[in-house]
């Protein structure tokens, strides 16, 4: 889920001379995509329902590979705003950049879950509770923050047109949706009685939030696409971050259920449960519609001479997010069609990551992906 990075006008006329560390002056929020692309591949192939045989130990390498992304982009990171702070603010004043920000919750968020699901066979349950309780906590405060905070520049800062409205516009509001959907990991390590409801109901009131900041985006792009035609080929593969509130929401609520019977008590536990169903089903009808329509302009994109761009990544989390929710649709339903549904995507998922990760890879060893935008 990210861009290439388009560096202001403004910015690159009063850029100094020299820079401390100049590899990081153009390592924008958008690489945090890469981590949550990679931590999404552990946390869908273990809740497959269908398990070969070394599944869940390549999960693990997965999970240890984006946690070790994680380390490395957050120093990265930190750097960058030690030594380019001017960029730094310049990208949170750039209306193509900031909604990035939202990427980082996500990464410490998704990382996290994969500490308790797949991360615990290698560290254990009490460190990796640990590791995503904070994980978990940071996460979720940066992104209510970043729902806050980048649409108000939006708002007061930013200079946008009806004709640049894109899905990326959506990143800063999906991320409290990402902390709903892997809240209820956390639930059975709570105290029971209150602790437990609390957070269930959190998760809730973060699911709502993002809903609705949701359906308020979702028209101005459709809009935008009836109106002003197809997205730049570079910026093709961001479609696909549509499919992110909507897997999202639908692994949420399923989530949500199975937790509901150990956080509150009836008739709640059981609307909860019918609710994980009766939302889940449509919305994930949605998103297949969706993918279709996504899909369909990538092939157009590709044949018009579509090139690498970090965008390549919106190919990989949001459409993990529909393996998980498709997995828990599959669980609540019974049914073998969603079952089918989360291997045939999780297949897409897996053959996106290996196209991004190399592109990705061969642009950090040539120099281009970190050079300064022409």
């Amino acid at each position: 889920m990210a861009t290439t990075l388009v560096l202001p006008r403004s910015a690159t006329a009063s850029a100094p001379l020299a820079h401390k560390a100049p590899a990081l002056r153009h390592l924008g929020p958008n690489w945090y995509a890469s981590v949550m692309g990679t931590a999404i591949i552990a946390n869908a192939g273990a809740s497959l329902p269908y398990q070969l045989p070394g599944q869940r130990v390549a999960c693990q390498l997965v999970w240890a590979l984006s946690a070790a992304a994680l380390a490395v982009l957050l120093t990265a990171r930190a750097g960058h705003w030690l030594h380019h702070r001017d960029q730094a603010r310049a990208h949170l004043l750039d209306p193509a950049v900031a909604p990035f920000y939202g990427c980082l919750s996500m990464a410490l968020l998704a990382v996290g879950a994969g500490t308790l699901i797949v991360g615990k066979d290698l560290i254990g349950i009490g460190p990796a509770v640990a590791a995503d309780a904070v994980l978990f906590t940071a996460g979720t405060a940066t992104g209510l923050a970043i729902a806050v905070a980048v649409p108000y520049l939006m708002v007061v800062r930013h200079k946008v047109e009806p004709h640049q409205a894109t899905p990326v516009w959506l990143l800063p509001v999906v991320a409290p949706m990402v902390s709903a959907a892997v809240g209820p990991l956390l639930i059975p390590h709570l105290p029971a009685g209150q602790p437990r409801e609390a957070l269930l109901l959190a998760c809730y009131a973060m699911f709502g939030i993002s809903l609705l900041a949701t359906l308020l985006m979702l028209p101005l792009i459709f809009g935008r696409l009836i109106v002003s035609g197809p997205l730049p080929l570079a910026l093709t593969p961001a479609l696909f971050l549509v499919l992110g509130p909507l897997g999202q929401s639908t692994t949420a609520v399923n989530q949500l259920a199975d937790m509901a019977p150990q956080s509150i008590g009836a008739p709640y536990a059981g609307a909860l449960g019918a609710f994980a169903v009766v939302y889940g089903v449509p919305v994930m009808g949605f998103a297949l519609l969706w993918l279709a329509l996504a899909a369909a302009m990538l092939v157009r994109a590709a044949r018009r001479g579509m090139g690498f761009a970090m965008t390549w990544w919106a190919l990989t989390f949001p459409v993990g997010t529909c393996v998980t929710g498709a997995a828990g649709l599959a669980r609540h339903t019974g049914l073998t069609a969603f079952s089918w549904l989360a291997a045939a995507l999780f297949v897409a998922l897996v053959t996106a990551w290996v196209l991004a990760a190399a592109h990705t890879l061969r642009g950090l060893s040539s120099g281009r992906l970190l050079a300064a935008p022409r």
